[in-house]
Formats: structure tokens, sequence, C-alpha cells
């Protein structure tokens, strides 16, 4: 089936950012358009597919570089957080809310906006071989959330890292975080105290 989706996976630059590729058929959706064009260029090559949609989850700098050559390559449609749109340097076709849905290929795949390492950042639900994975940018990573500035952002963080996350889905969800290896959500959450009490 078409609609059977595959994932693909680079990391690039020093910041060991994940860019990742799903592929339904001959289409793909890229995850952050981080740096290295070429590379990012060849991985959609080399899975047959045409990049027809980028996701871009947050506007810091380390996830866009390759951006706005990706988007000119390949005219494919933009999507991010309509909270951090504005600082994104190139443009955004669809600017997300938390509930919207990214149609891809015949697929609905869900989004959730969680606030606080940047003012909105988007994370994409998709099912990888039965199994649910969550692409959350930096929001979220093996043993805590993603950098906060104030105690203001890390409650509003944490609020909706455990609101939309890990209440909505299951122990076995596979969280793909925007640099370094992945964790399931089984894995992190018995830690979710911890980390209210440390704050971070």
């Amino acid at each position: 089936m078409t609609n059977e989706l595959q994932l693909h996976q680079i990391s690039v630059s020093e910041m060991d950012n994940n860019c990742y590729l799903l592929q339904a058929g001959k289409e793909g959706l890229l995850v952050d358009a981080a740096d290295n064009a070429p590379a990012i260029l060849d991985m959609a090559r080399d899975a047959g597919v045409k990049i027809t949609a980028v996701l871009t989850t947050h506007r810091h700098w380390d996830h866009v570089r390759a951006l706005e050559e990706v988007l000119s390559e390949t005219d494919a449609t933009h999507y991010a957080s309509f909270l951090d749109s504005p600082a994104i340097p190139a443009n955004v076709d669809v600017e997300l809310r938390d509930g919207d849905t990214i149609d891809f290929a015949g697929l609905h795949l869900p989004v959730r906006i969680l606030r606080g390492h940047t003012p909105g950042g988007a994370a994409l639900i998709a099912t990888v071989e039965g199994i649910t994975n969550l692409f959350v940018g930096d929001s979220l990573f093996p043993g805590g959330l993603g950098k906060t500035t104030s105690e203001g952002d890390f409650v509003r963080l944490y609020k909706d890292v455990t609101g939309r996350i890990f209440d909505e889905f299951p122990d076995n969800a596979i969280v793909r975080p925007g640099h370094g290896k992945p964790t399931i959500l089984g894995e992190e959450r018995p830690k979710l105290g911890d980390w209210w009490e440390r704050r971070w």
C-alpha cells in the first residue's frame, strides 16, 4: 500500500541534527531541513521519493540552515507552527495550530504544538510499521525536556509535553528528537516527577 509509511533518517552538522524523511510511495515528508541540503536531497533520491512536504519543528537556527535550498529544489509545501513561523527564514505555506493535521499522500498526520523551548514547536505524529512515532523537535529528549530559559517557559513546556504527548500516546510510542538518539515514552514516563522537581 502506498500509504504505509517508511522512515529514513540522517544526521547533519556539528550539532548532530536529525533530519527525518517519511516516505509514502513516491512522496516524501521531510522533518527539519536542518543543514547540508545536498545530503538531504540525496537521502530522498536514494529512497526514490520526491519531497512534497517539509515540516520545520521550530525556529532555531540549527534546524533551518538548509531550508531555503531544499524548498527551492523541491517546491514542497512548507509547514510550521503559527507561533514560530514569523522567525523562520523561509515562507511558511501552512501555519499549524495544536490539533491540526498535515495531509500527506492520503494520510492525515496529527500535529501537537509544544510551547516553551521556543514560542511554539510543532510535533508530528505518524505510524511507522504499526508503531506511533513522535517527531518532537527539541521539546523532549531521552532524560528530559528541551532547554528553557525561564520558569514560565519550563512550566509551559512541561504541561504541554505531559498533556499533549505523555497523556495521549502509549508507552511504546517512539520519541524521535531533533538531536541524538530516540527513546520511548514508557522509558521516560517514570521520570516526569523528577523533571518537575529539578526544573529541567
